[in-house]
């Protein structure tokens, strides 16, 4: 993220990456977030719908965005807001005071927090293919600084944005131990699916655990 952050032609990337990893919000959800589901003073996200991106059909030339409501009422939730998804907020909506807010309409629904250079909703390719050429710029940087150093580098493979939601659900289940709670804040409507992670994640941590001990234990 610090190379998002630093970087001239990336930088713009850094508070959306920032929401995605801070919320666990489904990338639709992110997408369709406007100001008015962000509660500033109470720091909660109100999580009620998305944005669907439909590519060109055959018999249209339009590419279009529409509104979708959750499927379940557990993908209707709120999420409290960590301080670093609140600077990223409050420093958007101060730029944007400035610059101007979005104008956009989807469905009835307009005011969305991100968007592009045009002002339109990122849509998911857009994200996707940004994601890319971060990594690789990344990566070939590395390759150069790892050449002068005389070392191996260090090569992030390529990811879609749902590793953002994966990462958060992943991070959540290291630091909370109710799985009920981890399944509202993610939007789980089965809470097997939460349990699978959990599981998931329990065993890496468990490995990691005992792999620690067995360095600090003395009587082997």
């Amino acid at each position: 993220m610090s190379y998002v952050a630093e970087n001239p032609f990336f930088y713009h990337w850094y508070p959306f990456f920032t929401f995605l990893l801070g919320t666990g919000c489904r990338i639709g959800e992110a997408i369709g977030m406007r100001w008015e589901d962000v509660d500033m003073d109470k720091r909660i996200i109100s999580v009620n719908h998305g944005l669907t991106y439909y590519d060109r059909h055959e018999n249209s030339y339009k590419c279009e965005f529409r509104v979708s409501l959750p499927k379940t009422d557990a993908g209707i939730r709120s999420v409290p807001m960590m301080q670093p998804v609140y600077d990223v907020l409050k420093d958007e909506y101060e730029r944007q005071t400035e610059e101007g807010f979005c104008e956009e309409y989807v469905d009835g629904m307009t005011g969305f927090i991100f968007t592009n250079r045009f002002g339109m909703p990122h849509n998911p390719q857009a994200v996707n293919r940004a994601i890319k050429r971060i990594v690789d710029a990344h990566n070939a940087e590395e390759e150069v600084r790892a050449k002068k150093e005389k070392r191996e580098p260090v090569i992030i493979p390529r990811f879609s944005c749902h590793i953002f939601r994966h990462t958060f659900a992943s991070r959540f289940c290291e630091n909370e131990t109710n799985v009920k709670v981890i399944q509202e804040v993610m939007g789980h409507s089965d809470i097997s699916t939460t349990m699978n992670i959990y599981a998931e994640v329990s065993n890496h941590v468990t490995k990691a655990s005992l792999e620690n001990l067995a360095k600090n234990l003395d009587v082997f």
